[in-house]
């Protein structure tokens, strides 16, 4: 009840209702005092409590009307009996309350006490030690409303959020006057829910940054030691609130300094004072700054892990859409596929009508004499296979319609596929915003961990942060919070020299910490510079030698060398602190930086100070990736790092490989081959007509990469790999494909800054692992295959792609020779009956040409009679098989015409 009476007595102070103030305030010191009397209990109180809330209830009715409370006599004389009976109960607390202000001469004397200077340092309530002497602070109990709690912890966090801004505004511009008017403002609202919550400690706390809020107004331009005093203040108020979050109470005792401890006892009449002085501060009529527009737009809270759960579910459908996109491309294909056999039937259809009409109008002219009475296209002149021609043609007619009309269906899916992909990409767009938390939300945090870290070190830094309006993924924010404090930490503690060595070496007393956020495409570069003494790195080497993490041949390395921050144990600190010097804070910030899919740079400048540079993903759930084909596998590289796709002939590859690297707009990359990057080295690029180069930049690192195929651009959804898998170099994470096939999410530039083995060499030489002089112009054998059936195509080739070979296929002679003018294959699998071109005059044109006449050929065939046999060999076929083949016995000549090929 008396929390709900000092409510209102405040809120009627602020809007100017000064009768209502003056009875609600007087209410809820009695009140206060009726828990600490012995008898609470008597009628007596009792009438006298339920008169003033009557009264009150009065006052609120002519509010409600629009009307406020007249002076007029009838309503004037109650309120002084009123606050006399209010006054006298519980008198034996009011007497040790008159004691107590007895004690002070006079408000000045209690005025002029509270306004000494305060000390230059004002310890955090977990401080072991204080500038000032320490004093106990007389604590009351706390009565926490459970319902409220929650309301109240979330109002708070929002408070203090604004409260910090407008610290620093002041603190920037002392004599301004609307950062004092905000801040009296915010701290009232807090005071007020923190009692409305029953966190009496907090609110008294906050009571006394009100007092000194109006030594702030009074004396205009505020000097820095009571700017500071406050900021010290505001330091215990999160502290308390952080406690209240984690469930703990705020009223075990706190240290602080004496001028803290006389703000908490200090009388009524200060704390009147200050109510009257935020309630007097001028306000400018009909406007509203910007922050309390915002504030008062309604909003929504939602769980955290709520909106996670929507983010994987949006994520879910997108995989389920990409699924039916497959199946919709399979079933085009197959209606493709059906296309051409339909085109072919009706011409097979076509010669058999052809014929069945000569035989028709020879058996006409025979039987013209005997059967004059009918006339030769009547029914019953037809023969029963005339019958079934026209029926089959009719059948082929119908299958045609029926494939037309589902090529229509199949293109109206699609337009109503891409229409849910587009909504499904706003509903997911819309949940990945409310997901992302601007980085300005962690500030204040981070201003404070340099302050303390200050304080601690006796030290002066100042913080600066540019960027903070950028917005990242809540749970990479999360993730990198305590990695940064120890990152300021170290440059506070480590980086920063103290005031006389810094004025010797011509810098300004102040040391300037920068933290730096910028966004290139799906990444986001943190930069965190000091203007210090830079890393020391004869130390680091000299340490790295001694734990034997340094060889001798890498100690003159500069990149080696600094590389060794993050070694578990190794440390340039002479002593350990409390803040840094045990050498596993810069290990966890690289474990954290690497498991999120990022890279940390490091630059440092002997006597200019120290840059740590860390590369983060923007979010953790759905990004853009260009899906590419390496030998038989599939992976996924986030879209952001690809700078240009470059489609090149083979003697322009061969230019870049002999070089080992590819210019671009002037800019160097080196080149690789992927599967060399994932350590394998026997690995073989496939032959194609044009090869693909990507060239990938992250930061300052660039790299030309290789890969047999593009499969096109998707956008994915990345799920979490593990704890193993998170720690391997170059491994951002996996996703889903359409058909459930997992994928790799590969960082290229990780990949390539790893240490290099030697290349490993194979001691048996097998059609995976062909012999070549220069394994960096070899490729991998491709076999093309030339069928009419579409069967005996797919098998084939997925026996010969599970051997390692890359395959071609053909559906005729005439499809071959099209495709063999851009490559040359290393055996070729060849039919005899084929529509436009059989395999017989294949295999002469073939052997006409000067590029391809040396090429292995194998014919597979249903015709087993010696003169076709015969006749194949004597073309120039080095092989006849029957159908159906013994895959041993193919595999065995394919195998050994490409190791004569490539021995040659």
């Amino acid at each position: 009840m008396y929390r709900a009476a000092h409510t209102l007595a405040g809120i009627a102070g602020t809007v100017g209702l000064a009768a209502i103030k003056h009875l609600g305030h007087a209410l809820e010191l009695a009140l206060v005092r009726r828990n600490h009397a012995a008898d609470r209990d008597s009628l007596e109180a009792f009438e006298t409590v339920r008169q003033a809330i009557a009264e009150l209830a009065l006052m609120l009715a002519d509010v409600a009307r629009e009307h406020e409370p007249e002076p007029i006599p009838s309503l004037l004389e109650p309120i002084p009996s009123l606050l006399v009976a209010l006054d006298s109960l519980y008198p034996e607390l009011a007497v040790a309350e008159n004691d107590e202000a007895a004690a002070m001469p006079d408000e000045a004397q209690a005025t002029a006490e509270f306004t000494q200077p305060a000390p230059d340092v004002v310890p955090p309530p977990v401080a072991p030690a204080a500038v000032a002497a320490p004093a106990e602070v007389p604590m009351v109990q706390d009565e926490l409303d459970e319902q409220l709690l929650p309301l109240f912890i979330e109002e708070a966090i929002d408070l203090n959020q604004n409260i910090a801004a407008q610290l620093r505004a002041w603190r920037s511009s002392p004599a301004d006057p609307e950062p004092v008017r905000r801040l009296a403002r915010l701290f009232h609202s807090l005071k007020g829910s923190a009692r409305m919550a029953g966190a009496m400690n907090l609110g008294n706390l906050t009571h006394a940054i009100e007092t000194r809020m109006k030594e702030a107004q009074d004396d205009g331009a505020a000097p820095v030691e009571l700017i500071d005093d406050i900021d010290n203040a505001f330091d215990v108020i999160i502290q308390l609130v952080e406690r209240l979050q984690r469930g703990e109470t705020a009223d075990t005792p706190l240290e602080i300094s004496d001028a803290a401890a006389l703000e908490l006892v200090g009388d009524a009449a200060a704390a009147g004072e200050a109510e009257q002085a935020i309630a007097s501060v001028p306000r400018p009529e009909g406007q509203e700054t910007e922050a309390e527009a915002a504030a008062q737009r309604t909003n929504l809270r939602v769980r955290a892990d709520l909106i996670d759960r929507l983010v994987n579910e949006a994520g879910e459908l997108s995989i389920a859409r990409l699924r039916i996109e497959g199946e919709m491309r399979g079933i085009k294909a197959s209606l493709l596929d059906l296309t051409e056999n339909v085109i072919r039937l009706r011409r097979q259809l076509r010669e058999i009508e052809i014929q069945a009409e000569l035989q028709m109008q020879s058996r006409t002219a025979v039987t013209d004499e005997q059967h004059a009475d009918f006339d030769p296209l009547e029914f019953d002149r037809f023969t029963r296979f005339q019958e079934l021609t026209r029926m089959m043609a009719e059948s082929v007619n119908d299958v045609a319609t029926v494939q037309q009309n589902l090529l229509k269906n199949l293109d109206d899916a699609n337009a109503a596929i891409i229409a849910q992909a587009r909504l499904n990409r706003e509903v997911q767009q819309e949940l990945m915003s409310v997901r992302m938390v601007p980085f300005e939300s962690i500030a204040d945090r981070l201003y404070r961990i340099v302050r303390q870290a200050s304080k601690d070190t006796g030290k002066r830094a100042n913080l600066e942060i540019r960027g903070a309006q950028l917005e990242l993924d809540r749970s990479v924010l999360d993730k990198m919070l305590a990695p940064l404090e120890h990152v300021l930490r170290n440059a506070v503690a480590h980086g920063l020299e103290d005031a006389p060595v810094r004025r010797a070496r011509g810098k300004a007393d102040i040391g300037e910490i920068t933290l730096t956020l910028v966004q290139e495409g799906n990444e986001v570069i943190l930069s965190i510079a000091d203007d210090g003494t830079g890393l020391d790195l004869e130390r680091l080497r000299e340490r790295g030698l001694r734990s034997g993490l340094l060889s001798s041949e890498d100690a003159g390395n500069a990149e080696r060398v600094i590389d060794l921050i993050f070694a578990p144990g190794i440390s340039t600190a002479t002593q350990v602190s409390q803040l840094a010097g045990r050498g596993i804070g810069m290990d966890v910030l690289k474990s954290e930086v690497t498991s999120l899919g990022g890279r940390i740079e490091v630059l440092s400048s002997a006597g200019q100070g120290t840059t740590f540079r860390l590369y983060l993903p923007l979010t953790l759930a759905v990004t853009k990736a260009l899906l590419v084909r390496s030998g038989t596998r599939q992976y996924a590289i986030p879209a952001a790092m690809i700078e240009q796709a470059l489609d090149l002939k083979e003697k322009s590859l061969e230019r870049i490989r002999d070089s080992r690297e590819a210019v671009w707009t002037g800019n160097r990359y080196p080149f690789s081959y992927l599967p060399h990057l994932l350590g394998e080295p026997q690995a073989l690029p496939a032959k194609h007509a044009q090869y693909w180069v990507l060239l990938v930049r992250s930061g300052s690192k660039r790299v030309a990469l290789q890969v047999d195929e593009l499969l096109g651009n998707q956008e994915i959804v990345v799920k979490n790999i593990g704890a193993q898998l998170a720690r391997v170099i170059g491994v951002d994470g996996a996703t889903v494909l359409g058909n459930g096939q997992v994928v790799l999410i590969l960082n290229p530039i990780a990949l390539a800054s790893r240490d290099h083995l030697p290349p490993a060499v194979s001691p048996v030489p097998t059609a995976r692992q062909p012999l070549a002089a220069d394994r960096s112009t070899a490729t991998v054998p491709t076999i093309i295959i030339v069928d009419d059936s579409l069967t005996v195509r797919k098998i084939t080739s997925r026996l010969l792609a599970r051997e390692g070979y890359h395959v071609m296929t053909a559906k005729d002679g005439v499809d071959a020779l099209e495709q063999m003018v851009a490559v040359v294959p290393d055996v070729m699998l060849v039919d005899i009956e084929m529509p436009r071109m059989d395999g017989f005059e294949l295999t002469r044109n073939v052997r006409a040409d000067t590029r391809l006449g040396a090429v292995p050929i194998i014919m597979i065939t249903s015709r087993t009679a010696d003169k076709h046999r015969q006749y194949a060999l004597e073309l120039g076929v080095n092989h006849y098989l029957g159908k159906p083949f013994q895959e041993d016995e193919l595999l065995r000549l394919v195998s050994g015409h490409v190791q004569e090929l490539r021995h040659a």
